[in-house]
């Protein structure tokens, strides 16, 4: 049973109810009521206050059968907006969503520079111009988030971005220092399990998800909560060791499971047996579609390695679900069930294996997810996309 003071209590209840709200999209008093076990006058109570400051709303329902239609409550989607930033080698995307997890827009900026200074002034520039553009709404941009693909302390301190080369960067600190909005930064894997546990998997508690682009990260969510370790460094799976002595890695170890399982060592190695230098996905799928025998067999290379660290991991965490984000395996129409009949240990236990359906999107929407949980101050959202809704709006600079 929960105890302490009034305004204490009254805060535990105004995060269930708002939890609450956003799981079932609308919902009456009376319904709110039961699932909450809050009585009607609580429920009347917090309802009054979070119709006065605009987060929530109130609909009729158009088509009731029986008796007088119900006054259903509904989160205040337009309210306010959550910024979701994904910064990777190369580009940074920019996701804005309203408070039910929708994106209205997305930007994307190439970076033809590594430099921080560069980088910064371009993210103040494009952070404040979103500000502007929703300065009109009751909460504006309510909060930021930046996903980083580097270690990121448990105090919001880049510590290392190996792509980027940028070591111990006070990213968050000097951002602060011109915007006056709520700024969280977070490793990238992390976010990409945040966005399937928030958008997909509503009843998983322990989700892994692992991401094969450029190296291999892996973002946990164990209890519904992110698992860091002891610095926040947690999750670097991609420097587990699968082959003793094998090839080298930047990290200076060798034969870590990267330079087997990630596509990027997949792109290096079909790169240089083909001749071809800008080698993409389109000429992937051009060779699997006329069943191009080298190409075949290399991926199944990729996969029986892919495998080992997957066992590996599933034995270390025993997950309920585990993602992956791979536009090659997206390619392979039995990619998964391939990766199944190599996970063969009798003392291997996961409930489910998949490819995400969020995609590269995943990252940018994990952010603005979490700039949401943060500003309702809620343990927990489950929200719903639409690939269509992902898909649109997409600039390109």
């Amino acid at each position: 049973m929960v105890t302490g003071d009034a305004s204490y209590i009254k805060k535990i209840n105004r995060s269930l109810i708002i939890k609450k709200i956003i799981e079932e999209g609308m919902i009456s008093r009376a319904d709110l009521s039961k699932a909450t076990d809050l009585t009607r006058a609580t429920i009347s109570a917090q309802a009054v206050s979070l119709l006065e400051e605009g987060l929530i709303v109130e609909k009729q329902l158009e088509h009731y059968a029986v008796g007088r239609k119900p006054i259903m409550l509904s989160i205040n989607g337009e309210a306010g907006y959550a910024l979701g930033i994904d910064l990777d080698y190369g580009h940074i995307s920019f996701t804005l969503s309203n408070l039910h997890g929708h994106p209205i827009s997305t930007k994307v900026i190439e970076l033809n520079t590594t430099e921080y200074t560069s980088i910064f002034r371009l993210l103040i520039n494009e952070i404040k111009s979103f500000i502007t553009s929703f300065s009109n709404s009751l909460y504006g941009i309510v909060g930021i988030v930046i996903g980083i693909h580097g270690l990121v302390t448990k105090d919001e301190v880049i510590q290392y971005v190996p792509s980027l080369q940028w070591r111990d960067i006070p990213l968050k600190k000097d951002l602060q220092k011109e915007i006056d909005i709520n700024i969280y930064l977070e490793n990238n894997a992390n976010l990409c399990s945040f966005a399937e546990r928030v958008y997909v998997h509503h009843e998983t508690d322990n989700l892994l998800c692992a991401s094969l682009s450029s190296g291999i990260g892996l973002g946990m969510m164990m209890n519904s909560e992110f698992f860091r370790g002891h610095d926040g460094f947690a999750g670097e799976i991609g420097h587990m060791i699968v082959v003793p002595g094998g090839k080298p890695c930047k990290c200076g170890n060798l034969g870590c499971w990267e330079q087997y399982a990630s596509e990027t060592s997949f792109f290096k190695q079909l790169s240089e047996e083909r001749q071809i230098k800008n080698l993409s996905y389109n000429h992937i799928q051009r060779w699997i579609d006329e069943g191009d025998k080298i190409v075949l067999e290399r991926i199944e290379e990729f996969i029986y390695y892919l495998s080992i660290g997957l066992n590996n991991m599933i034995n270390l965490y025993n997950p309920d679900v585990l993602v992956l984000y791979s536009e090659l395996l997206r390619m392979l129409p039995e990619s998964v069930n391939k990766l199944k009949e190599n996970l063969t240990s009798s003392i291997s236990h996961y409930r489910e294996l998949s490819i995400s359906s969020i995609g590269k999107k995943a990252c940018a929407m994990g952010a603005c997810a979490l700039a949401i949980k943060h500003f309702l101050d809620v343990p927990m959202l489950n929200l719903t996309y639409d690939e269509k809704e992902i898909q649109k709006s997409k600039v390109i600079i």
